[in-house]
């Protein structure tokens, strides 16, 4: 047993055999033969060739010795438990994209946050309910020929380039292009080999003349992805280049070779669909999901999803600029619906457009004068409710449509830069705020994950504190778990410089995000805020309940405190409470208050009954 797992540790070009290519092998791992036997009989009944390991040695040798294609493996086990297992053999770089499921007792939550964090793929809890664990197997290996597949389409891709820069070459060194070659640079995408912007929008003239004598209805489609910039940020423009000549390839083979497919530059593409009216938008959908699954670039697996708007032809005849317009009004209400959308257009679009410009308008007026309200909303410690904090709330009175929600507005000042400027300011009035009231309450401000991003973020919170002489124990800044989608390492730099200057940071809406996990092992958070989804539904829905618990175990834990947002009823105020959350707010205690009520409030260190 010792010599096998030398050989795995040590020995990283050692030949593996390989996996059956009949049947998906199954390497199940556990050191009680009981566990073994029935996990093994009901897999061997699925047609999966199973193989036993009786403990953490055995299984590094006989994942050393042959391939598997996925193992689920038991976290603890006498010998040598099943993270230390993971661990080496994630340390092996031949068994990197092994799925490895962890088998694990339920209450044995640390170790599965310690799993997932050697890099395993799932888990599933003692005792196994076999349907569901069939499931996560299932979707591993399907994940896993995914990936397989993709590798394949990329090397596949790297050879057509390498022979079309070997004729490229051979023409330059002859110092003359053929006119054919000429045309196709005119009028083609140099990365994809797909038709460019002026290319495609000649043939789409094309289409859109012969529609009446075809009597078809075609529609035209573009696609914008989502998440580009994070992958050239991440990985460099090189591999951005090759995933978006892997985007062009896979859309063009999606569509077919008599498709009309264009790359418009940047990361937008475009095609023309020439289906039935009612199966354009399942087709759009198929083609959305199957640019989203993942690109293997140099040993990477590279993830983007795409956003899809749509527009009929025969909606706006021979008009060639009214179609192209309303595929991209759809497509920009399919980004923002969110990742993976797919979006017809309707003609109330066109108003919305215009009404949109006219808000945009209308914001840059009022960031230019100011004109904006900041309500203060109490923030309460849930068994004594006295008032801890507020936490500050924009509102803009708009001169014709009254007072209007961030929601509305908020998105449009991401969009235009302008948030930058709205939130120094917001922070700035926050601040001189909380001066009026006693020292032991604090204010509470929402950071944009624009503002989190802004190299000015830093200076902005120094120069604000020292121009207003707050206490920088008393600010606490709210970071969303979307502001922390990207840049791990660089944002773990900025959170600790905030820390460092004494201010509070706290993640807000915890729990509807992606990567609070991740954030809460680097970097401990003052405070974790949990989404208001949650505490509406705990009477109701016994999922939001279970997340609650978990996130207020998950805090206590770890140290860090919880507030509970969005409290109502009483009821909802007794299950936070009951939880074990410490702080609340909500419309129970008090709708967001005006600077002068917010300031009698805490003068008068109100206890909310």
């Amino acid at each position: 047993m010792q010599n096998a797992l030398a050989s795995f540790q040590t020995d990283p070009n050692a030949d593996v055999q390989p996996a059956s290519q009949n049947k998906r092998r199954v390497l199940v791992v556990d050191d009680v033969a009981d566990n073994r036997e029935l996990l093994t009989r009901r897999l061997v009944r699925r047609d999966f060739e199973v193989v036993e390991a009786v403990g953490g040695h055995d299984a590094l040798a006989k994942i050393a010795e042959s391939a598997f294609d996925i193992v689920l493996l038991d976290v603890m086990m006498p010998d040598l438990s099943g993270n230390e297992v993971l661990k080496q053999v994630r340390a092996d770089p031949r068994h990197a994209d092994l799925p490895i499921i962890m088998v694990t007792a339920k209450a044995q939550s640390d170790d599965v946050v310690s799993s997932l964090g050697l890099g395993a793929n799932d888990y599933i809890t003692k005792p196994v309910d076999f349907d569901v664990a069939l499931a996560r197997i299932n979707t591993q290996l399907a994940r896993k020929r995914a990936t397989e597949a993709a590798r394949q389409e990329q090397e596949q891709l790297q050879q057509r380039f390498m022979v079309l820069d070997e004729e490229l070459e051979k023409e330059t060194r002859k110092r003359s292009v053929s006119e054919d070659r000429l045309r196709f640079l005119a009028y083609h995408d140099t990365l994809t080999s797909l038709m460019n912007r002026q290319g495609f929008r000649d043939c789409l003239a094309n289409v859109l003349d012969e529609m009446p004598v075809k009597g078809n209805e075609p529609a035209l489609m573009f696609i914008d992805l989502d998440g580009f910039k994070a992958v050239n940020d991440h990985y460099g423009h090189d591999i951005g280049d090759k995933l978006l000549a892997g985007v062009g390839k896979r859309l063009a083979d999606f569509l077919g070779e008599q498709a009309l497919v264009a790359r418009l530059g940047g990361d937008e593409f475009a095609a023309v669909l020439e289906d039935s009216r009612d199966h354009i938008e399942r087709r759009a959908g198929s083609l959305v999901e199957a640019l989203s699954q993942p690109y293997s670039i140099d040993g990477h697996a590279v993830r983007v999803a795409a956003s899809c708007g749509l527009a009929r032809a025969g909606c706006f005849g021979n008009d060639l600029d009214g179609l192209i317009n309303a595929a991209d009004l759809a497509m920009y209400h399919a980004k923002a619906k969110g990742s993976g959308c797919v979006v017809l257009f309707e003609t109330k679009m066109l108003e919305q457009q215009r009404e949109r410009r006219q808000l945009e308008i209308d914001l840059h007026h009022a960031v230019a004068n100011m004109e904006f309200e900041v309500f203060y909303q109490p923030i309460l410690d849930v068994n004594s409710r006295r008032i801890t904090a507020f936490e500050a709330l924009l509102r803009w009175p708009h001169k014709v449509r009254g007072m209007m929600s961030p929601a509305t507005f908020i998105p449009i000042a991401e969009e235009t830069g302008l948030i930058t400027q709205i939130g120094v300011w917001v922070l700035r009035r926050a601040c001189e705020e909380a001066l009026k009231w006693p020292d032991h309450i604090c204010i509470s401000v929402n950071l944009s994950p624009i503002q989190f991003r802004s190299p000015a973020l830093l200076a902005n919170i120094v120069n604000i504190l020292a121009a207003t002489g707050l206490a920088p124990h008393r600010l606490e800044l709210e970071i969303t778990e979307s502001a922390l989608l990207e840049a791990e390492g660089k944002n773990i730099q900025i959170l600790e410089a905030i820390r460092e200057m004494g201010v509070r940071v706290s993640i807000d809406d915890f729990g509807t995000g992606y990567s609070s996990l991740a954030y809460l092992r680097n970097f401990r958070f003052d405070k974790i805020k949990i989404d208001r989804r949650f505490i509406q539904g705990l009477q109701d829905n016994s999922s939001d309940a279970a997340i609650v618990r978990s996130i207020v175990m998950l805090g206590r834990s770890i140290g860090v405190g919880t507030t509970a947002e969005g409290i109502e009823t009483e009821d909802q105020l007794v299950s936070v409470v009951s939880e074990g959350c410490i702080l609340g707010q909500g419309y129970l205690f008090s709708r967001p208050l005006t600077a002068s009520d917010a300031s009698s409030f805490a003068e008068n260190d109100a206890t909310f009954i």
